[in-house]
């Protein structure tokens, strides 16, 4: 008989990564950035001698009412895929971003399984901006304020309330509406967090449309504006995952030692924080210069908005550090996962340690504010993929060994690669 394709729809997704700790998803994008940074560091000036993964450009098209991305990538010793993006041109199309990906078979080269990946983005998002939360971000967050209503910010606040269950104490989440979509994601929070006194009682929203660039903040002082400079005044961590090309708030607003992970925008337009915040991530008296954490810095200086728009106002390319050097310092000091996620375990116990996490030994990232900006990198989505295929395959297995009945994980369709 020729080869099954295993086909996991939206519900099975979301059943396979709820079995994901915080702890394996920050391992899986660490052992991504790294493999990122190492193949840069081995053979600078020609990445394609022996590579260890492969991550071609993009091919985008337009259709009818989409704007359609095709990305191939491949990490060696884990899998080939393929994820496939439609992005609605409309701006009044709330219904999200149909995407799909495609894993193959290491065997045989076809194709293994089909992926629904409408939150698997968001997923891996999230796991690498928790990452840079626990490497240099506050070591116990007390308040979280989110900028957006789609899957990014439901996946960022999910993973975050899970990694830090004793030290979040409120949220709040700001959108230009509180439209379906935002009640949506809201709902689905609190659903995922039933017992969260934070979720279910301390959790805010608020209506905010951005100031003009070319505005003064205290010349157009409103109620709505008011609200959210003084939840960005508390703000222990600031998550922006919108497509703005004007500034969400000016740099002011936000608070020395806050986190700030940047998400959302991914042209030369978009612009969600102004350069002043950005130079804030970089300016220090310190005689060792402070950086500005990426995960990819060629992609960042070729897709977000805010540091190019930086550049322009004195950030230099060796004031940004990838999030995968820093693993990979650590990997040389002997440091190994458990080092440097000192406080969720593989399986969502508190861990607790003897060290401060608060005192990272990376002393690179010593500005007012930390920064995170992330425009996603390609093998991201490899290991995602491949993890939720695996564990669905895992889980099979159980149920069939158990001779359990129709709670099968994903649909197989049999003889699909038959002629």
């Amino acid at each position: 008989m020729s080869p099954s394709l295993l086909v996991l729809t939206g519900a099975h997704v979301n059943r396979i990564t709820s079995s994901f700790t915080p702890a394996y998803l920050q391992s899986l994008m660490a052992d991504v950035f790294a493999l990122v940074s190492s193949q840069s560091e081995s053979n600078p000036n020609n990445p394609t001698s022996n590579p260890t993964s492969y991550m071609p450009q993009r091919i985008v098209f337009p259709t009818e009412n989409h704007k359609v991305l095709f990305m191939p990538s491949r990490i060696c010793d884990m899998g080939t895929t393929m994820k496939i993006v439609s992005v609605p041109t409309n701006p009044g199309d709330l219904r999200g971003l149909p995407a799909s990906t495609i894993v193959l078979d290491q065997d045989t080269g076809g194709v293994k399984a089909i992926v629904n990946a409408r939150t698997l983005t968001a997923l891996r998002n999230a796991a690498g901006s928790l990452l840079s939360t626990n490497l240099i971000g506050p070591t116990h967050p007390t308040h979280i304020v989110a900028f957006g209503a789609g899957q990014q910010i439901l996946a960022h606040l999910d993973l975050h309330l899970k990694a830090y269950p004793e030290s979040i104490r409120s949220i709040t989440i700001i959108n230009r509406s509180m439209n379906q979509r935002f009640r949506d994601m809201v709902s689905t929070l609190r659903s995922r967090h039933p017992t969260s006194s934070v979720v279910q009682e301390n959790l805010q929203c608020l209506e905010w449309t951005p100031l003009s660039s070319s505005t003064a903040p205290s010349q157009t002082e409103t109620p709505n504006s008011r609200n959210v400079r003084q939840a960005l005044s508390s703000a222990s961590i600031i998550i922006t995952a919108t497509p703005s090309r004007i500034p969400l708030f000016p740099s002011l607003w936000v608070p020395d030692n806050a986190h700030v992970i940047l998400i959302g925008s991914y042209t030369k337009e978009m612009k969600e924080v102004d350069r002043e915040l950005i130079l804030r991530a970089v300016s220090s008296e310190s005689s060792e210069s402070p950086r500005l954490l990426v995960d990819s810095v060629d992609a960042c200086l070729g897709e977000a908005g805010e540091l190019l728009d930086a550049l322009d106002a004195g950030l230099s390319r060796n004031q940004m550090m990838e999030i995968g050097e820093v693993i990979l310092e650590r990997r040389r000091k002997g440091l190994g996962f458990d080092d440097y996620c000192l406080r969720q375990g593989f399986e969502g116990e508190t861990r607790t340690s003897s060290s401060d996490a608060s005192s990272h030994d990376f002393q690179n990232f010593n500005g007012p504010i930390t920064l995170f900006k992330s425009v996603g990198v390609g093998l991201q989505d490899v290991a995602i993929a491949c993890a939720v295929v695996d564990r669905a395959e895992e889980m099979r297995m159980r149920e069939a060994e158990d001779d359990e009945v129709g709670g099968e994980v994903g649909v197989l369709v049999d003889g699909y690669d038959g002629v």
